[in-house]
Formats: C-alpha cells, structure tokens, sequence
C-alpha cells in the first residue's frame, strides 16, 4: 500500500525562524543605505562572485549533531531569505519523498514479520518446564564432587606431609651419619653423657673437647694429611648443607646435635692449622733447603697448596692469614725491624733464584738527591725486569724483587731484606692462594706499569678471599715501621731526612706492591686501614710548611735588599740575585730533593706566587728621573737591562719548566685541568712580562738623550763654515756625526767588548735602534728647521741694510755669501748620507723611513730664496 503526503498541508512547513521577518528586516537595512556609498564601495573592493552550492545530504551545517542557525544563514549569506526559504522546502520535500519511498520497499517484510510471530509466545512458555528439574540434578552432582575433591586434597595433603617428614628424617639421618662419619676421619673418641658434660666453656670464644685423641699414631698421620683434610672439609661442607635446611624446619636434634657439630668445626680447623703450620715451616725455613730432597719440597708444596685449598672452602681465609702472620711473617719481622735495626749489620737473604745482571739494573739513589736545580724525576729506584713470565711454562713464573740500589743507605739495607723475604718465603705462598680462590675474573699482575692509577676506596671492607699481602704482610710490617721505627723513619722537623726517608719508603711499597699476585691484592692493600694510617702519619703538611719557610725566606731575604747588585752573568743565566733567587725558588719546588707529588698543588700555588713576586715589580727598578749626570744614566741603562734580561729569562726558563717538568710529573691532572694549570701559569707569566714595555721605553728614552747630545753640533755648521778661512767644497761628512748613534752601538756591545744591552741584542736591537733613529731624525728635522728660519731673518736683515761707502773699499760680496750656502748645503747632504749609513748598521731601514726621507728631502731641497 502506498503512501503519499501533501507538502503544501503540512504543518511543519510554518515560519519557526522567523524567515519572513527577517527578510524584511534585510531588505530595510539595504534600502537606508545611501547609494553614492555603494558605489564607492563597489569600486574600492574586487567581490568575488559567490558560488552556489545546492543543499544536500552531505552539508555540514545539516548533518551536525548540534543545528546552528547563525552558522547555517552565515554560510548562505549570498543567498536571498526568499529565495533561501524557496530552497529549504524544496529540499524539505525531497526528504519527505524519499521518507516515503523507504516506507513503502520495507512495508511489505514489516507486515510479514507480525505475521510470522504469532503463537510464539506460549511455545517459550513449555520451554521453561524441564530447566528446574535439569538445574536440580546440576546443583546435586555439584556437591558430591566438592565432597570427593576435598576427600582426595586430604589425602594427598596427609601424603604429601609424610613424604616431607620422611625426607626431614632422611636429611636428620644423613646428618648424623656425617656427624659421625666426620668424627670417625677426625678421630674424635664416639660421644657419650660423661662426654658432653666434660666438655667446659672456658669463655665465649674457647672449647676445650676431651675426647679428640691426641695419639701419634698411622691413623694420627693420616688425619693430618692435607688431602685427608681436604675430603673431611669437603664432607663438613655438605653436613653444613644439610645443617641450614633442617634448621629451616625447625628441627630439634639440630640443638641436640649442635655441640658435636662445633667439636668437629673445632678439631678440623685445628688439625687444619697445625698441618698448615707444620707445612709452612718446612717451606719457609731457610735451612729446610738443606733437608729435603726436591720430592719432598714437591710434597710440602702440594701440601701448603691442599691446606689453603681447604681454607678457601671452609671460607676460614682469616684463619690461614693468622697461621702465615704467626709462623712465617711475625718471626722474621720481629727479628729484622727493632729499635736498633738501622744500626745493626743486616746479614743477607738469599734469594729464591739468582738475579741476573741485567734485571739488577737500577737508578742509584744517590742521584735522585742532588741539587735543587736537577728536575725532579719520579723516584723509582728500580727498573723492572724485561720478562718475568717464561713463554715456555705452562704457568707463570712468581715475580721477583725490585730491589732498591742505595745500599749505603741503612733504611734502603732494611727494606731489600725485607723484599727479598717476601719474595722467597712469601710470594708462592700468596701465588698459591690467588689460584685456589675462586674469583669471576681472573686477574693476574700487571708488572711494570703504573699502580699509582688504581681506583681507592677509603672504606675497607673484608673481602671473601685471601688478603696475604694486606691482612699479614703489609699490617705486620706497617706496624712495626710504626712501633719500632717510626721516630726516625717519618723524621718529623728534619725535611731533608724526611724527604729521602719518604721517597725510599714509597720506593720499597711500589717495589712490595710488584710481588702482589694480582691488581686486587694491591687494591686490597691500598684500602687498608693500615695503610690509610701509615700514609697519615708521614704528616705532609709539616714538611711543606718546613720548606716553604726555606723558599720563601731566602726569596724575601734577598729581595729585601736595599741595593740591588748585578752578578757576573753567563749565558742564560740571571742579571741580578733577584731574579736568580725568584728562579731558585721556583725550581726548587719541583726538583728532586724537594718535590712530593701528595704536595704538588701546594708547590704548584708556591710557584704562581712566585713567579710574579711584588718585589719584582717596576717599582724596584724606579729611580729619581730629575737627576741627570752621565753615571746615572749608565746606572740606570744598568739597571733597566738587567731587569729586562731576568724577566725575559724567566719567562723562558718557566715555561720550559712548565712543558718538560710539570706538566709531565703533576699527578692525575686531566686534560681540562692541565689546561687550566697553563692558563693560570701563563697569566702569571703575563703579569710579569708586563714590566717590560716601560723599561724598554725608560732605556730607550736614555738612549736617545745620549744621542741627540752628539746632534748639538749640526747648529754651529753654518757658522763655522762662515768663519773659515779656507773656502772649499767639503767632501767628507762632519766629525760628529759617528758620534750621534754612538750610545746604542756602545749599549749593545757593537764594535765595543761588552755592553749592558748586549744579552738583548737579539730580541731588541732592531726595535730599539728604529724608535731611537726615528726620535734622533726629527730632532735633526727640528734643527734644521730652526737653522733655515735663523738663515732667512740673515737674509732679510742683510737685504734691508743700504749699500754704504767704504773707505777701504771692503764691499760685502754677495757671490761670497752664495758659495757659503752652498758649501753648508753640502756639507749637511753628507752628514745626512753618512747618518743614514750608520743607521742602516743596526738594521734599520732607512730607505723606507718616512722621517729619514723627509730629512733627506729637506737637505736636498734648493734654497730658491
């Protein structure tokens, strides 16, 4: 059936915006507007002609959630409100038209879908029926299977705890037979009541157990046996196993049980300590060389290395540490440092293998305390080996010692028997522990390269592994250096004992630190607090105070000086005691006698201050510049010069202090800081060298009053031409004329022996003599000038008198007065010739001279007067 709808009876096609009014409304608003405006308007804008877009289905302003009237009639603006009204129920009626187009394609399925739902309901209704009776059974067989499930989770849970107790007793079973099995190895008498009551604590940290056998017997020598102990450690290893899961359940027989495992604990560690013992002597003996044959000293190697071995496994490292200290390392110690060790005569270690002439190659000591003026060097006293490892052998062989050379040095004596100790009873011993220690990366010693870079951490803590070289050797020793020692080592008030004493003690501990058997041994060593101590109680800052005082006074004592004498000055040295003095302390902080590198940033501070002294200063070289005799000059061109020849060589000598010595010994300065080190240094350097200038200026100032004294003579030419007798042509330049640079030849050791300028001849001949050359020509000029003006009042004077009769007939000749002119004209273009020669002698160049060419011009000019 189909559908039709009248658009023109529809109600919805009524005004609800108000269409009409507002067309209206338009249209007044456009006709109030005057027309000569619109013209205007019209032809000062370019509209573009709008386009008309249709309505549709995919207009934005239709198909938005939220109808915006506004935005609608703003985006039709160009279109008319009737005929905007026109399109909308033209539009309108399309919609209404396709409505009932949908309406009539889905009439007919709408009408067979009532139809096919009839009678529906009441078979829904007979569906229900049986889902009551279904979900009855569900809930019934539901709790009889929760009730089945949780009777089997008991069993199994009953089970499961059986089967855990089971294992419980199983493990407790396990726990006494190695108990038992253990005791039986050890040969611990089997416990009993009277047993366990005698066993007495006599305080926290000692047991006494009566029932461990102490008969020498085979079964005696076979639990002392090192393998034998290392299979009982191996067994009391698992019995501790099995120890902490029990006591993780709380067991009782693990309290029952507990004394008899600390027995066994007790008795392996002792027969462990006293098999250790034992071993140890025979290996460190120095007499047990001449005892057992070469299988035997293999067994006692194999032994020592079993026994430590069973320490790491037993994680008893401290235990084994206090067996070295007490049976190898204390006896000797005791024997070799004591009060009188320095005094008494050292007998001589021998060592574990002969060294070979070319490893005992070292830098004396002797040499490394000389003079202030060597550059220090950093102390070593021992040259590695080349090799220390054979290429051939399966593993390397043990490193040897570096000893130091000063051997009339009683300190130097004491530390090689020290180091030749180490190295025969000690090294094997600690080579033997590094390899048995379980460790994630292998680390084995880097001979022959700088240690000093290895990280340190100033909080020790106990590492899970043997510390032979810190925990015995080292402590032991530090401690008795201390103890017995320590008033003279550390030399407290005595600088230069102490710096030799200081630099022979670290020498010793690089050369200690070369036997380590690893880079974490050393490590180990340096975080000791013994070792933190040891480096404390040198007392660093009391001996830089002691030498500063030593520097610092003498500079202040010779600068305080109130006449300022010249030395007799070689090549490259200093002019005055000022400046050699300010040199010396400079030097002084870096050479090798004085120089600790703990300190270098005090001495590094020393050597700025130094640099740059007050007293160096321009007002030292000042002096009364309204005094003026001949012998002041030369005191002050004395003077003058021999500040300028110390600043130049000071600059020179700190700088290349600064790139061969400094630069290279300052420790741990990185590249940003060794930077900022030479700007700082070179500031320094700057502000001394900024004294230069005015002492070249005052010399030169000298220098040129002295020369222009020799240029006086050039006004009395004319006059002394005039009043010669023999009127000739001159043809050679005025005596005087060598004499005006005179003073700069003579200053820089030019045609003469020697000169105060002479050391500056190289860097400041050339500029001195241009400045002085400039400052004479012009004072030539200006003579010049004030001759030619005397010339020409002459010429008017003489021009204005009248001819008058003479009764001699002696009438001035006019022709005479021309030659004389004529004769000075030459004479002065010699003297400027031969003034420009000697000038060209201290290299300067005249012929580009603008001053000189000007004299030249002058001179050359014709007198058209």
């Amino acid at each position: 059936m189909a559908m039709s709808i009248d658009s023109d009876t529809d109600p919805s096609f009524r005004d609800p915006f108000r269409l009409d009014h507002l067309a209206d409304e338009l249209a007044s608003r456009e006709s109030s507007r005057s027309v000569p405006q619109r013209r205007s308007d019209e032809s000062n804008t370019m509209v573009e002609l709008p386009e008309h877009v249709p309505l549709s289905h995919d207009d934005k302003f239709l198909t938005a959630e939220d109808f915006h009237v506004e935005q609608f009639l703003l985006a039709r603006s160009h279109t008319s409100l009737p005929d905007l009204r026109t399109e909308l129920r033209q539009y309108l009626a399309e919609l209404k038209e396709e409505l009932v187009k949908l309406i009539n394609d889905d009439y007919e399925a709408f009408i067979s879908l009532s139809t096919d739902l009839r009678d529906e309901g009441s078979r829904l209704e007979r569906l229900q029926y049986p889902l009551e009776s279904l979900k009855h059974n569900i809930l019934e067989s539901k709790i009889e299977l929760q009730a089945i499930q949780k009777d089997i989770h008991d069993k199994l849970t009953k089970r499961a705890r059986l089967r855990e107790e089971k294992a419980l007793l199983h493990l407790l079973l396990k726990i006494s037979e190695s108990v038992m099995r253990l005791e039986s190895l050890l040969l611990i008498s089997p416990p009993d009541q009277s047993t366990k009551e005698s066993m007495k604590i006599n305080n926290t940290n000692f047991l006494i157990y009566p029932s461990h056998r102490e008969d020498t017997n085979d079964e005696k020598l076979r639990g002392n046996n090192a393998k034998h102990l290392g299979r009982v450690s191996a067994e009391y290893t698992q019995l501790l196993y099995y120890v902490r899961k029990a006591q993780d359940e709380k067991c009782a027989f693990i309290g029952e049980i507990q004394w008899r495992i600390d027995r066994v604990h007790a008795t392996l560690s002792s027969d462990l300590d006293q098999l250790f013992a034992q071993t140890l002597t025979l290996t460190v003996d120095s007499k047990a060389e001449n005892k057992g044959s070469e299988l035997e000293k293999n067994k006692w190697t194999a032994d020592l290395t079993e026994c430590l071995r069973t320490y790491a496994a037993l994680g008893l490292w401290r235990d084994a540490e206090d067996v070295i200290r007490r049976e190898a390392v204390r006896p000797f110690i005791k024997k070799t440092i004591h009060p009188g060790a320095l005094a008494a005569p050292h007998s001589p270690i021998v060592p574990r293998t002969p060294f070979q002439s070319s490893g005992t190659s070292a830098v004396p000591m002797t040499s490394m305390f000389s003079t202030h003026q060597i550059p220090y060097t950093p102390f070593t006293a021992f040259v590695p080996k080349p090799t220390l490892y054979h290429s051939t052998d399966t593993s390397p062989e043990l490193p040897q010692a570096q000893l130091l050379e000063d051997t009339d040095d009683p300190l130097t004596r004491l530390y090689n028997q020290i180091l030749r100790f180490v190295e025969r009873d000690v090294s094997r011993i600690m080579d033997i522990a590094e390899k048995v220690t379980v460790k994630p990366i292998s680390a084995k010693p880097i001979f022959g390269n700088d240690s000093s870079t290895l990280p340190e951490n100033p909080n020790y803590v106990d590492s899970q592994d043997f510390q032979i070289m810190a925990n015995v050797v080292w402590d032991e020793l530090a401690q008795s250096i201390t103890t017995e020692l320590g008033g003279i080592v550390f030399a407290a008030g005595r600088p230069t004992e102490f710096h030799k004493h200081y630099e022979t003690t670290h020498a010793f501990i690089r050369s200690l630190e070369l036997l380590a058997p690893s880079v974490e041994a050393i490590q180990a060593m340096r975080r000791h607090p013994m070792y933190l101590a040891f480096e404390r109680r040198w007392q660093l800052p009391v001996y830089f105070q002691l030498r500063w005082k030593e520097i610092v006074g003498t500079l202040e004592d010779t600068f305080a000086a109130d006449h300022v004498d010249q030395m007799a000055r070689k090549d490259g040295s200093f002019a005055m005691p000022q400046g050699s003095a300010a040199w010396i302390a400079i030097s002084t902080c870096w050479s090798s006698d004085i120089y600790i590198p703990e300190l270098s940033h005090r001495f590094w501070r020393l050597t700025l201050q130094s640099t740059t002294p007050q007293n160096q200063s321009r007002g030292t070289y000042s002096t009364d510049p309204t005094t003026d005799t001949a012998a002041f000059d030369d005191a002050l061109l004395r003077r003058y010069s021999a500040a300028t020849i110390d600043i130049k060589a000071m600059e020179a000598n700190v700088r290349t202090l600064w790139r061969q010595i400094i630069s290279v010994i300052m420790p741990n300065a990185s590249s940003e800081e060794g930077l900022q080190m030479e700007n700082a240094l070179e500031e320094s350097v700057t502000q001394l060298t900024s004294n230069i200038p005015s002492l070249c200026n005052d010399i030169i100032a000298i220098l040129t009053r002295r020369c222009c004294e020799g240029l006086l003579h050039v006004r009395s030419i004319p006059s002394q031409f005039r009043a010669m007798s023999n009127k000739r042509m001159p043809i050679e330049p005025s005596y005087f004329m060598s004499t005006i640079l005179r003073p700069v030849k003579q200053y820089f050791a030019i045609g003469v022996a020697e000169g105060p300028g002479s050391p500056l001849k190289d860097a400041f001949l050339k500029s001195f003599s241009t400045e002085i050359f400039d400052n004479v020509t012009q004072k030539y000029i200006n003579y010049l000038v004030a001759m030619k003006k005397t010339e020409e009042g002459l010429k008017r004077l003489k021009k204005g008198k009248k001819s008058t009769f003479s009764l001699f007939g002696n009438v001035p000749n006019l022709n005479d007065e021309a030659k004389d002119e004529e004769r000075i004209r030459n004479q002065m273009i010699l003297d400027v010739e031969a003034f420009g020669k000697d000038g060209e002698s201290l290299q300067i160049k005249v012929d580009t001279n603008k001053h000189f060419m000007a004299l030249k011009e002058m001179v050359y000019a014709s007198d058209v007067d």
